[in-house]
C-alpha cells in the first residue's frame, strides 16, 4: 500500500457547514485514495477517468495471509459509513446491526472495506467533484457510468490495498448488483458472494420509477441544466420529491399501514387544504427534506441511470447462466417476501442461472412484511442465515 496516495479527511463536529464541493472532493472523515494516473479507468461508455478518487472506510485488521477481507457494497443512497456514524447526519452506520466487533460480520475476525461508489458524492469521484481539466465541478460533463464501472473502481482499490482475493463480497439492492457483477467478471477474486434483495437486471417498472425521480430533479428551476454548483444553487425541491417517490418503493403496503394507517399528523380533523394532514405525508416530506442535506442531485441522476443500464445477461446473448459459467464462487442469495421492488422472482432467476452452471448456491426467501428495506433492519432470520453462511465459508478456508 502506498500510504502517500491516501488522504485522511479532517475530523470535525459541524460537518453540515461544509460545502457540497468540499464533501464531494473528499473532505470527510476516513480515507480517500487517488488512482488511475498511470492507468486510466476505462468505462463502458468508451470514455475514461484519470485520475479518479475512491473514498472508503475500513474496520478490523487484514491478516498476514490477506485472506480475511470482506467488501461491503452499498445501495443507491448509501455510502462508505457502514458501521461508523455518518459525519453529515450523525446517524449510526447504515449496517451497524450487522457489522462490528462480535457482530455477524465480525470486525475482530474480518478486515471490512466499504467504499463510496464511483459517481457518488461522499468523496469518490462523481459529478460534483472537480474536473481536473477545467478546475470546475464536472456536472453533466461527467461520463455516464455503469454498475460494472463502479466494480472496476473497487477492484482498483483492492489492488491498491494489496488484496488479491476477497473472502466475501456482500451487499443489498444496488449493492447486490455490484456483488453479482463482481462475481461474474472477477470470480477469481472472491471466495463467497451474498447478493441480498437484488436482481440480475433492472425491470421496466424500476426504470420507470427512476425516470420519475430524474424528471423531478431536472424540472426544478434551480437545477440549471446540471450547472447548479457553478450558479450557487441546488435543486433541493426536485431532489426531495425524487427521494419521497423512491422511498415508497422501499416499503410495503403492510408496513406503511402498520406505521401510519390513515392517522392525522398533529391535528384532530382534516384541514381541507394541502398541508400534511396525514402522518404518512409528513413522514415522506421529512425523508425528502433530510435527504437533500447529504446527497448531490446530479449523483442521483447518474447512479439511477447506472442501475437502469444493469443487465448481467446482456453481454451473454441474454443467457444469464453464461455470466457465471465455470465459477467457483460460493453464493448465498436472499430475498424478502414483501419486496415488490426486487421481488423474490428476481432472486430465483439468479439461483436458476447458478444452478444451470452447477454453481455452489444456497437461497432463502425471508418471510417479512417490511418490504425492500428489510435488509437494513432487524431481521433475525436473515441475520441467522448470513451468520451461518459466513461461518461455513470461513471454516472451509481455515478462518475459524
Amino acid at each position: 500500500m502506498n500510504l502517500g496516495e491516501i488522504r485522511t479527511g479532517a475530523r470535525f463536529m459541524a460537518t453540515k457547514s461544509l460545502s457540497l464541493l468540499q464533501v464531494a472532493n473528499g473532505d470527510l472523515p476516513g480515507h480517500t485514495v487517488e488512482l488511475g494516473r498511470d492507468e486510466p479507468l476505462l468505462l463502458d461508455s468508451g470514455k475514461s477517468l484519470s485520475p479518479f478518487s475512491v473514498a472508503y472506510e475500513t474496520h478490523g485488521a487484514l491478516n498476514a495471509e490477506r485472506t480475511n477481507a470482506v467488501l461491503i457494497c452499498h445501495a443507491l443512497t448509501g455510502d462508505q459509513y457502514v458501521a461508523n456514524p455518518n459525519p453529515l447526519t450523525g446517524k449510526p452506520g447504515w449496517w451497524d446491526l450487522v457489522v462490528g466487533p462480535e457482530k455477524i460480520i465480525d470486525t475482530n475476525r474480518f478486515f471490512v472495506i466499504c467504499a463510496n461508489i464511483l459517481g457518488g458524492c461522499l468523496g469518490s469521484t462523481g459529478p460534483a467533484s472537480t474536473n481536473p481539466a477545467t478546475g470546475k465541478p464536472w456536472g453533466l460533463d461527467f461520463p455516464v457510468i455503469t454498475i460494472s464501472d463502479m466494480v472496476r473502481a473497487q477492484m482498483r482499490l483492492l489492488d491498491h490495498l494489496g488484496i488479491e482475493k476477497l473472502f466475501l463480497a456482500i451487499g443489498g439492492s444496488m449493492g447486490g448488483m455490484q456483488v453479482l457483477d463482481l462475481a461474474s467478471h472477477y470470480s477469481d477474486r472472491v471466495f463467497a458472494a451474498a447478493p441480498i434483495a437484488a436482481a440480475p437486471r433492472h425491470s421496466a417498472q424500476n426504470i420507470a420509477f427512476h425516470e420519475v425521480g430524474r424528471q423531478a430533479i431536472m424540472a426544478d428551476p434551480d437545477w440549471c441544466h446540471g450547472k447548479y454548483l457553478a450558479e450557487g444553487k441546488r435543486p433541493t425541491r426536485g431532489l426531495a420529491v425524487a427521494r419521497m417517490e423512491a422511498h415508497i418503493t422501499y416499503l410495503s403496503e403492510t408496513a406503511l399501514h402498520r406505521k401510519f394507517g390513515r392517522r392525522l399528523q398533529g391535528r384532530d380533523a382534516l384541514t381541507f387544504g394541502f398541508d400534511a394532514d396525514f402522518q404518512v405525508e409528513s413522514y415522506l416530506r421529512h425523508q425528502g427534506s433530510t435527504f437533500v442535506d447529504r446527497f448531490d442531485p446530479n449523483s442521483y441522476l447518474y447512479i439511477t441511470r447506472a442501475m437502469d443500464y444493469f443487465d448481467l445477461s446482456a453481454e451473454h446473448d441474454g443467457v444469464l447462466a453464461n455470466a457465471f459459467a465455470g465459477t467457483d464462487v460460493r453464493f448465498c442469495v436472499m430475498s424478502f417476501s414483501s419486496d415488490w421492488l426486487y421481488p423474490t422472482a428476481e432472486s430465483r432467476t439468479i439461483v436458476h442461472a447458478l444452478n444451470a452452471v452447477a454453481a455452489n448456491v444456497s437461497f432463502i426467501e425471508i418471510e417479512t412484511d417490511k418490504g425492500h428495506d428489510a435488509f437494513l433492519l432487524d431481521e433475525p432470520e436473515m441475520h441467522r442465515t448470513l451468520a451461518g453462511f459466513i461461518d461455513g465459508c470461513a471454516h472451509q478456508i481455515g478462518l475459524d
